[in-house]
């Protein structure tokens, strides 16, 4: 799926950190940031916005391309590379909330569909439909705390302190 990729010399390497650098903390979500991406290699049409501190990928940010419209929010990590290179495509007007993963496969592609909305804080591999809503699921009550964490002797001791609502195994929340 994604074409052959060369490896970069130091230079271009430090370069692209650098940049990369400067991107995640200066303003200009809509501006500065995506241009900085650019000079990077990372594929962005027009009319993108990129949240602060947006992670995208390090080591082959052309293996990065995001359509005109598209919305990334912040502290999302956009990764094309995982022990190899694959590719992130987000079409056009998608939303991505803060906090969010998206990572690729080697070799594969992952594409996020036109008009696709991606929750806060979704962890996301594989392709998503265009015009879907993801959201990962909330947070729920499954256990009390006896002895809270900021003042436990230790992990362990928080861990024996769980009272768990259902039936999770003893050996996870409860000491030998």
């Amino acid at each position: 799926m994604t074409k052959s990729i060369k490896k970069r010399n130091f230079m271009s390497r430090a370069f692209n950190r650098i940049v990369h650098t400067f991107a995640r903390i200066l303003p200009g979500g809509a501006t500065i940031r995506p241009y900085l991406h650019r000079l990077r290699g990372v594929k962005i049409s027009k009319g993108v916005f990129i949240g602060d501190e947006v992670y995208l990928e390090n080591e082959y940010p052309e293996c990065i391309e995001i359509d005109a419209g598209a919305q990334i929010g912040i502290r999302t990590i956009i990764m094309a590379h995982i022990r190899g290179a694959g590719r992130v495509v987000i079409e056009k007007n998608v939303w991505i909330g803060p906090n969010c993963v998206i990572s690729a496969s080697p070799d594969r592609e992952l594409r996020i569909g036109e008009g696709a909305v991606i929750g806060p804080a979704s962890v996301i591999t594989t392709s998503i439909p265009a015009k879907s809503f993801y959201a990962p699921e909330k947070a729920k009550h499954i256990a009390n705390v006896q002895v809270p964490l900021a003042t436990a002797i230790s992990y362990d001791d928080f861990l024996c302190g769980l009272s768990p609502l259902s039936d999770l195994p003893r050996k996870i929340v409860c000491c030998p």
